[in-house]
């Protein structure tokens, strides 16, 4: 029985991973932390962690693991270059999943995305459009940006230089760029859309989250996967063989 611990158990996320481990084979909670809580008292009793705290947590929590020599399953977005660094310097220590999205649809729309831009080419612009809840913090959502990451990689382009972030005025599309919108509202789980755009047709790939358990089972499947890895950074393409 794989012993899991989440951290950030209050929160949306959190709260969907421990419901969901309920009906998970091989799973068992053994450790709900949350703000002000002793990760580091808890890690003797769990083999892999589970986070949906804050990304500016990721660091500390890296650190304690790897001192534990416990496998992690990172969850939160929006995370800044430090913090960025922090992951691939532990990389080397403990197995490490880390990925904008845990949903299995997504990291298909990842996989189509890429299949897409290499049959369609240069001549089609690309746009993505993101919606999330008015209570998300980060903007655009970490899914869109690994979209835009992909078109880019695809392309050959540095996504900092080519990157378009909504359009006010006179905006004429500039050659290459890549449009990325993030529209915030409601309820709404999370949508994302993929536009490749050219004179007279128009492909557009779309993924609807209607419910956090789609996330939640997706970052179940990574705990399982994680544990019994070799340290390194891995991603949901690696845990789903999509590579």
């Amino acid at each position: 029985m794989l012993r899991m611990i989440i951290t950030g158990a209050k929160g949306r996320m959190g709260q969907a991973v421990a419901a969901c481990a309920k009906n998970f084979p091989g799973v068992a909670v053994a450790g709900r932390i949350d703000q002000g809580d002793d990760l580091a008292a808890a890690l003797d009793g769990g083999d892999v962690v589970v986070d949906f705290s804050a990304h500016d947590a990721t660091p500390a929590i890296l650190e304690l693991c790897a001192k534990k020599r416990k496998a992690v399953v990172i969850g939160t977005t929006g995370h800044s270059e430090m913090e960025r660094n922090t992951v691939e310097r532990w990389k080397s220590a403990i197995p490490i999943v880390w990925t904008a999205n845990f949903s299995t649809g997504v990291n298909a729309l990842f996989w189509l995305t890429r299949k897409a831009a290499e049959i369609l080419g240069p001549d089609f612009d690309l746009e993505i459009v993101e919606m999330h809840h008015r209570m998300k913090k980060d903007a655009p959502s970490g899914t869109a940006r690994t979209l835009a990451e992909i078109l880019a990689a695809t392309r050959r382009q540095s996504l900092e230089k080519v990157a378009r972030h909504g359009r006010s005025g006179m905006a004429e599309r500039a050659p290459g760029e890549i449009g990325i919108h993030a529209l915030r509202g409601g309820d709404v789980v999370g949508d994302h859309t993929v536009i490749f755009a050219n004179a007279g047709e128009r492909l557009e790939l779309t993924h609807r989250a209607s419910s956090r358990d789609a996330f939640a089972n997706g970052a179940l499947r990574a705990a399982v996967w994680v544990a019994g890895q070799k340290p390194g950074l891995y991603d949901m393409q690696d845990v789903l063989g999509l590579r």
